[in-house]
């Protein structure tokens, strides 16, 4: 489910330090297929898809729904930022309240590209649905997400496990937006 409910999509383009995140376009197709089809990409969300088969099934502009965002840097698809409502997860204590997940490039990892455009898709979703608690579901081994789960304000409501690997749920408490400098 990708429900967001009264949500106005796609939403003006929201622009960082060094990033856009906007709404898919058909330009993003084959960066979507790389994403989806990389095994280093899948290593902790249970492999890769076929190419072949997201070559037959991926819409000419995949990804098209609220919620989710490309991250373009220098006018060049990196990564996918995802904000959908938790419909079916392996924790009752998830399903309802948003759902925060990305994806980026192997060769995008490590510049904080993640931290930059995920705090982003926060603020712009504590603006439109201000009171609304996110969730962030990863894989304990996942080093990485794990600690980009802490810089972003998760903190763990609990372990389970799921998909052969212990799993960690993470809770964002509702934030109120943030607020712009005042000018002079």
């Amino acid at each position: 489910m990708t429900d967001l409910g009264p949500v106005v999509w796609p939403p003006a383009p929201i622009r960082t330090a060094r990033l856009v995140l906007r709404a898919p376009e058909a330009r993003d197709r084959a960066t979507f297929l790389e994403l989806l089809a990389s095994a280093e990409v899948h290593t902790y969300l249970g492999g890769p898809r076929s190419r072949d088969d997201l070559e037959r099934e991926l819409p000419e502009v995949p990804e098209r729904w609220p919620g989710s965002f490309v991250v373009d840097l220098d006018g060049v698809m990196i990564g996918q930022i995802l904000l959908r409502r938790a419909a079916e997860h392996h924790r009752p204590s998830a399903v309802g309240k948003a759902d925060l997940g990305y994806l980026f490039l192997p060769q995008a990892w490590g510049s904080g590209y993640a931290a930059e455009s995920c705090a982003a898709a926060l603020d712009w979703f504590d603006g439109v649905l201000p009171g609304e608690p996110v969730v962030l579901a990863t894989q304990t081994a996942n080093v990485g997400s794990m600690r980009l789960a802490a810089k972003l304000g998760f903190t763990e409501v609990e372990r389970f496990w799921a998909w052969d690997a212990e799993q960690w749920l993470g809770l964002r408490s509702p934030h109120e937006p943030a607020l712009e400098p005042p000018t002079a």
